[in-house]
């Protein structure tokens, strides 16, 4: 975690980026070793960490990067019943995959140690967004995600277009000021609002209560800066969106 909130308002968050998982956790998944290598191929954000890193070089905000693959826990999900991928067994906790296939078995010891983990990431987050709206009078959440050219089968929204940006928010923690700073900054890539990924990640202590908290998650096409089959990168191309981040984060705080 990079704790800027002293300077900025700005926290950019990675949740989905990671493609580790500790030891202790590799037994709970049913899969041999290449089925999890084609399911992280499949479901991990690719390089999203990278880009915030690189974004970090040349803009002053917080961030948060998680450092466990999604499939040992979902930092970004509801915790409770309301989460609508509890319905293919991706809520916070994984036992299936991208190909709707049971992929884990999470015994009861290591679910409430994984729970505390979703928890401790969950309050880091919130703290950073309070300690933004204590020196600024607001918080400012970069979310950023990638997704397939392709839809894959878990996903509940196939049938959404699939352009090059899908710039995701909830109207409640979304400013004009803030959607035009995304218009701009990704002006060269074709964008559609909420489609096919909707919504962005805000605290549930402030989701849908505080308007001060606004969130848009950018959530870029894996094919512009990767090989998806492979996985191979194009460094270039990941670091040119990181740099686009970078200034997304500082045309948000000069909005303001």
């Amino acid at each position: 975690m990079v704790d800027a909130a002293e300077r900025s308002p700005v926290i950019l968050h990675a949740p989905h980026g990671s493609t580790r998982i500790p030891s202790p956790f590799r037994d709970h998944f049913t899969i041999d070793d290449a089925g999890l290598r084609r399911e992280l191929l499949a479901l991990t954000d690719h390089a999203v960490d990278r880009m915030v890193r690189r974004a970090l070089e040349s803009c002053d905000a917080s961030a948060v990067i998680a450092e466990v693959s999604r499939l040992v826990v979902d930092v970004e999900r509801f915790p409770g019943d309301e989460e609508e991928m509890n319905a293919v067994g991706m809520g916070v906790l994984y036992t299936h995959g991208a190909r709707r296939e049971r992929i884990r078995e999470v015994p009861e010891p290591a679910r409430a140690e994984l729970l505390l983990h979703f928890e401790r990431y969950s309050s880091a987050v919130e703290r950073l967004v309070d300690r933004a709206l204590e020196q600024h009078g607001r918080a400012l959440i970069i979310d950023v995600h990638s997704y397939p050219n392709q839809a894959l089968p878990y996903e509940l929204h196939a049938d959404g277009r699939r352009p090059p940006l899908c710039v995701g928010y909830d109207e409640r923690h979304m400013a004009a000021s803030l959607l035009s700073c995304v218009r701009e900054v990704f002006g060269h890539l074709e964008q559609a609002d909420n489609e096919p990924f909707a919504g962005a990640y805000v605290p549930l202590k402030h989701f849908g209560r505080d308007g001060r908290v606004q969130s848009v998650m950018v959530e870029l096409r894996r094919d512009q800066y990767m090989d998806e089959r492979t996985g191979d990168l194009d460094g270039g191309a990941v670091d040119a969106l990181g740099d686009a981040i970078a200034r997304l984060a500082r045309a948000a705080t000069a909005s303001g």
